[in-house]
């Protein structure tokens, strides 16, 4: 989609990068020329996000990190700077997420994933910030959100929460940090099947979810690389008039509203009690 050298000579950071679809935008990342980072608390995931983008013949390295954890976001960068260079390009991919009836989510659940997918989201972004505008260095940021995160959903209170404090973060952080040169904008994704998505949130049918492709306007699930373009796009000099949006990625799937809709099935219908 962009020059093969959009990102040569730059270090991008992507936190959640060795699995779906945060190996797929690193991956794009890479092929354009960037030299990778990989940012993850698993270390069985740092080997295969390292190895995909060294397949397009990119260089990337692999670090640990909690990124609910802001001393450990600054070690991270840290040894990121000290392999590779300062970090020009941060997306914010890294979640957390379990389908469960609000009812049911406890203390802990709730905090498991909001502290990763908000808390985490504006350490990194804050971390990240602090470090360009010391250097006097434009920057660019990349939040990972949802569509849900505008309409809700059931079995989603926890993340859809988390995301839309993410979209109204985009919007903040765009702002207060445009005169530094450092833009920031989110990317929602519909749709994208890949080998890492977790059993739980698969459709229950034998082609899993490419068989919501028939609930789609546009006909057809995304594919990873397709969300890799985006976020590449939205990252290059070829949008540097753009802050503060978010970018909606899913057919317009998220717009299919009408009289006429699906019949309504209950959040305990579709998420049952999990038998002991």
């Amino acid at each position: 989609m962009l020059p093969r050298d959009t990102f040569a000579g730059q270090v991008v950071a992507v936190t959640g990068g060795g699995t779906g679809l945060g190996k797929a935008i690193a991956v794009e990342f890479g092929r354009l020329g960037a030299t990778v980072a990989v940012l993850s608390r698993k270390p069985e995931h740092h080997q295969a996000g390292v190895a995909a983008v060294e397949a397009v013949g990119a260089t990337a390295r692999a670090f640990g990190v909690d990124i609910r954890d802001p001393d450990a976001i600054a070690d991270a960068f840290d040894a990121i700077e000290g392999q590779l260079g300062p970090v020009r390009v941060l997306v914010n991919n890294a979640a957390g997420n379990f389908p469960q009836p609000a009812e049911d989510i406890s203390p802990r659940g709730w905090r498991a994933v909001t502290d990763i997918v908000l808390d985490g989201t504006f350490f990194c972004s804050t971390e990240f910030a602090r470090r360009c505008q010391a250097a006097g260095q434009p920057g660019v940021i990349l939040n990972i959100a949802a569509t849900y995160a505008w309409t809700g959903g059931p079995g989603t209170s926890h993340s859809a929460a988390a995301k839309a404090g993410v979209v109204n973060l985009t919007q903040s952080l765009a702002v207060e940090w445009a005169p530094t040169g450092i833009r920031v904008n989110g990317l929602a994704p519909g749709l994208f099947p890949h080998e890492d998505v977790p059993v739980q949130m698969r459709a229950d049918t034998p082609e899993g979810l490419a068989s919501l492709a028939r609930t789609i306007p546009a006909g057809r699930v995304g594919q990873p690389h397709e969300l890799g373009w985006a976020a590449t796009y939205l990252c290059s000099p070829y949008a540097a008039y753009l802050s503060g949006h978010t970018l909606v990625l899913d057919g317009a799937n998220w717009l299919r509203r009408g009289l006429r809709m699906p019949d309504f099935v209950p959040v305990r219908e579709q998420f049952p009690p999990r038998a002991d």
